[in-house]
């Protein structure tokens, strides 16, 4: 027999630990976008996430042997709050296996609301390894993050309330998507008592593991996902919210960091309250969706499903936030290397702001300058900007889609190696704890000169670095065995205009 999910749904225990949060009006963002959008406010539940509500159904429904041998997660953050504070509720013991990446306040959480904390790994993929490693010889209840029934089932309240809250038309609801388990929750509610309400997923673009699957209509393994909204950093959808999502979501967007940030901005403007990436995504979504339907005067409801941010993570944000928003323009335009030059080109681009610029001197011929500049009008202002540029005589490009250029070029001084041969360059992703840089520079060893490197913390989980190396042509197939061997994801980039015009 199928699982009941209209009824496990209605009769949820998750009001034990979990409250009923509002559905607020986003007027600055409504305003903007022409159409009314609603926020659901998951951020002002006990754990700062929806995610209490589904552990807690999930726990209450364990038979009472499965609550003497104690429960067992493995999460970086909200599930893992969530089981704690569920399993302290109901005096059941709780172990959390978290990475050893994840940040200290999120460990520090999980243990306040009595949870035991083991840290081990440096993904979830490692994490979950060994919680299972741990069910198999203490015999705990494993708690999945989202694929199980009364997981999903509690989820689904944050559409219950919803749909009460707001009787009247709403036109589409806007729900992150990670594993899927508040995707199917909802889903699965609101289409059983209104199939008019569009249901729309919202994932990252670098994380599109159930956008995926539903256009190749089966699960598929992403090779890797992005770091930046971990909360939704899923490689791989859970069978049964796949299943259920394929049944009843309309459509699925995907969002970019950038597009992330900015709704991160969208959401503070309007409630005074600091989103996680995960937590925004259905905000960029719905922006997204109106930016590229062109729809107007309709009612939108959008979940603000988590807010446990980092503080260190904040000045990335807000960096980025300018160019999701379509408020700055990132340029590289070359110009003569003579007296008076920049004047003139600032006099070029006209009474608008100019964000930084980044130039070093490599001859005597031409100039290579890094320009950010302020834009009001969004993307038709930037290549209004570019054309009346490049019809002035300067060789523009515009770099605001580089993702080289605004993680790293924009904070740094170019500079041309010109005795430099056989240079390659890559940009590296590892993890962030004490002394993973120096693992990686040990990793690197001695065969291959360093031309080239940088190094930003970006408050993430996860450490990115930009290297040239010096490798002969003989050397290629010990060079790429060497890359395979060193284990972390990169990109090469000695191809990348950027580098070229700037570093090369």
């Amino acid at each position: 027999m199928p699982f009941p999910y209209l009824e496990k749904t209605l009769t949820a225990r998750v009001y034990d630990v979990a409250r009923e949060t509002p559905l607020d009006p986003m007027p600055t963002l409504s305003r903007r976008l022409g159409n009314q959008i609603l926020l659901k406010r998951e951020d002002l539940q006990p754990v700062f996430s929806f995610k209490l509500r589904g552990a807690y159904n999930r726990i209450f429904h364990l038979t009472e042997e499965e609550k003497a041998r104690g429960v067992i997660a493995a999460s970086a953050g909200n599930h893992a709050q969530g089981v704690a504070l569920a399993a302290k509720t109901l005096g059941i013991r709780a172990t959390i296996v978290m990475p050893q990446t994840t940040p200290s306040i999120k460990v520090d959480a999980v243990r306040t609301l009595g949870g035991k904390a083991v840290l081990h790994g440096d993904s979830y993929d490692e994490a979950y390894a060994h919680a299972m490693t741990l069910v198999d010889k203490q015999g705990f209840v494993f708690i999945h993050p989202f694929d199980d029934p009364y997981v999903i089932a509690g989820q689904g309240t944050v559409a219950m309330e919803l749909l009460r809250q707001h009787p009247d038309p709403i036109d589409a609801v806007f729900i992150c998507v990670g594993g899927g388990g508040l995707l199917a929750g909802m889903a699965t509610y609101i289409k059983a008592l209104r199939p008019d309400i569009r249901v729309i997923g919202v994932e990252p673009d670098d994380a599109p593991s159930m956008t995926e699957a539903l256009r190749r209509k089966r699960r598929i393994t992403l090779d890797q996902v992005g770091i930046f909204a971990d909360g939704v950093a899923v490689r791989q959808v859970g069978a049964e919210t796949y299943r259920l999502a394929r049944k009843h979501v309309d459509e699925m967007l995907l969002v970019s960091t950038d597009e992330i940030c900015a709704a991160i901005k969208d959401i503070f403007d309007d409630t005074r309250v600091m989103a996680e990436p995960a937590g925004a995504l259905a905000v960029a979504g719905v922006k997204k969706y109106v930016e590229t339907r062109g729809v107007t005067g309709q009612r939108f409801a959008t979940v603000l499903s988590g807010a446990n941010m980092n503080f260190d993570r904040l000045r990335y944000v807000a960096e980025r936030a300018e160019l999701g928003e379509h408020r700055e323009a990132l340029l590289v335009a070359t110009i003569p290397e003579r007296p008076g030059s920049f004047r003139a080109f600032c006099r070029a681009i006209g009474k608008r702001g100019i964000t930084e610029f980044n130039y070093r001197y490599a001859d005597d011929r031409d100039a290579h300058v890094f320009v950010g500049i302020k834009l009001s009008g969004g993307d038709e202002e930037r290549k209004a900007i570019l054309a009346d540029l490049d019809k002035q005589g300067y060789g523009v490009s515009d770099l605001t889609d580089n993702e080289m250029a605004k993680s790293h070029l924009r904070h740094m001084v170019g500079g041309h190696g010109d005795d430099v041969h056989d240079e390659r360059v890559y940009r590296f992703e590892f993890p962030e704890r004490p002394g993973a840089l120096l693992r990686f520079l040990t990793h690197m060893g001695q065969d291959w000169n360093i031309s080239l490197f940088h190094y930003r913390n970006h408050g993430a989980a996860y450490g990115r670095v930009l290297v040239g190396m010096q490798v002969p042509p003989r050397d290629e197939r010990r060079f790429r065995a060497f890359l395979d061997e060193l284990g972390y994801p990169y990109w090469e980039e000695t191809a990348n205009p950027v580098y070229r015009m700037f570093l090369g």
